[in-house]
């Protein structure tokens, strides 16, 4: 999440996302950076419109969000799983005796 949080904020002051301004960004934040993540956030970056990818992000996110954003929502109703009833049939002794029937 890091190499993406520094190329929104290279857009943000108007900068061209890089390889050598997102490993700057990165580096000043303590990040490790790894040169092969710089290369592939700035490649994936290239010629997407961040600020359509911003809009569309906000405006699926209240849909998403909507239960949470409207206080509390009703509890939803508690289905109760009913536990399969056991089945009378062989013990476990049983079923042990059989498989020794199968090795003579």
């Amino acid at each position: 999440m890091e190499y993406i949080y520094g190329a929104l904020l290279l857009h943000s002051v108007g900068k061209k996302i890089n390889e050598g301004d997102l490993t700057k960004v990165l580096e000043a934040a303590g990040v490790s950076v790894e040169s092969a993540r710089v290369k592939a956030v700035v490649t994936s970056l290239d010629g997407v419109n961040i600020e359509d990818a911003m809009q569309t992000a906000v405006a699926a996110a209240p849909a998403a969000a909507a239960p949470a954003a409207g206080g509390a929502a009703a509890p939803a109703e508690e289905k109760k799983e009913e536990e399969p009833e056991e089945e009378p049939g062989a013990t476990e002794e049983e079923a042990m005796a059989g498989l020794g029937a199968l090795f003579g």
